[in-house]
């Protein structure tokens, strides 16, 4: 039996949604040690999985290997559509088991968009890869289509740059227990109409930020000005956003950044993706303070959630 493990991502947003500029995209994110997606497999004579989405995964992984089948169990998962990458990673891990338990090379990159990973941002992939703090190169703004491509007919993004994230270095996760985040059609529509009307002087506010803030930040280990770069990041995305999820930040996700952001340990506060989950940016010296400030941002928007503190992650996915 082989088992993979791989840890969730924040992904921040995009350096660019406009038309009207060369690139599109622009993954900005960072891979996390916690919570986990961990993936069995053994092989089989046919494909073998209770997990839904992992079955189908396996179903993809076995015909893209030209294996006879597998044996795949899912002993840790991510919360589905929470924002935290849990799609990708598992998508991933499925694949890199099914190869590993059938002594089946699995170049994660170029299958990815055979099963349908890695589209827009490659961050996911870039942190099942090799971890750290991530920017993708994203994609030419002239392959841009209304329609979206088929599964296989893209690239994933080229990583730009990438950082370790520093050891001390914390990250709060605030998961309320509201409505999952767009996926699947309806995030596709919503992209669509992001794209074809956002501001492009807001992605030339962003780069302005990752280069002479976020990226400094992180070379340099600082956590304070990294937190409030990538609060301005997820800000400015969430303009683009804003009449898509009713508001620069998705309901009630904008009363736990406001909470938190007023908090003197928490450097800086955001909505990872379409949601719900809220990260903040802390260090190894406050957890039990920005873990308290968590639980007070949820009373005061009266909505129960969960609250956690997870560690950057250097490495890429394990296989055991």
């Amino acid at each position: 039996m082989v088992r993979v493990s791989t840890g969730a991502r924040i992904h921040f947003g995009f350096l660019n949604l406009s038309l009207a500029r060369d690139r599109l995209y622009g993954g900005v994110g960072v891979a996390l040690d916690e919570p986990r997606v961990v993936v069995a497999a053994e092989p089989a004579a046919d494909v073998r999985c209770r997990h839904p989405a992992a079955r189908e995964y396996a179903e993809q992984a076995v015909e893209l290997l030209g294996v006879e089948g597998v044996d795949v169990s899912v002993e840790r998962a991510l919360p589905r559509h929470a924002g935290l990458g849990s799609g990708t990673q598992l998508a991933l891990a499925v694949l890199r088991a099914v190869a590993a338990a059938t002594d089946r090379e699995a170049d994660v990159r170029r299958l990815a968009p055979e099963m349908g990973r890695g589209g827009r941002s490659g961050v996911g992939v870039a942190t099942f890869e090799a971890g750290g703090a991530v920017l993708d190169a994203g994609h030419p703004t002239a392959r841009f289509t209304t329609d979206r491509p088929e599964d296989g007919s893209w690239s994933v993004p080229a990583v730009a740059a990438r950082h370790e994230v520093p050891d001390r270095w914390r990250f709060l996760l605030v998961v309320p227990d509201t409505d999952p985040g767009r996926n699947g059609a309806a995030e596709e529509s919503s992209m669509r109409s992001v794209v074809e009307r956002a501001d492009a002087q807001t992605g030339d506010r962003i780069a302005g930020i990752v280069t002479r803030r976020l990226l400094p930040a992180l070379a340099e280990g600082s956590a304070e000005r990294f937190g409030e770069a990538v609060e301005s990041v997820g800000r400015l995305n969430g303009t683009w956003y804003a009449d898509e999820q009713g508001g620069v930040y998705r309901p009630p996700v904008g009363a736990l950044v406001s909470s938190l952001s007023e908090s003197p340990v928490v450097y800086g506060a955001g909505q990872s993706s379409w949601g719900p989950c809220v990260y903040g940016v802390t260090d190894a010296d406050h957890v039990d303070e920005a873990v308290e400030a968590g639980r007070a941002a949820l009373a005061d928007a009266d909505i129960d959630g969960t609250v956690s503190v997870a560690r950057g992650r250097n490495r890429g996915a394990r296989v055991e």
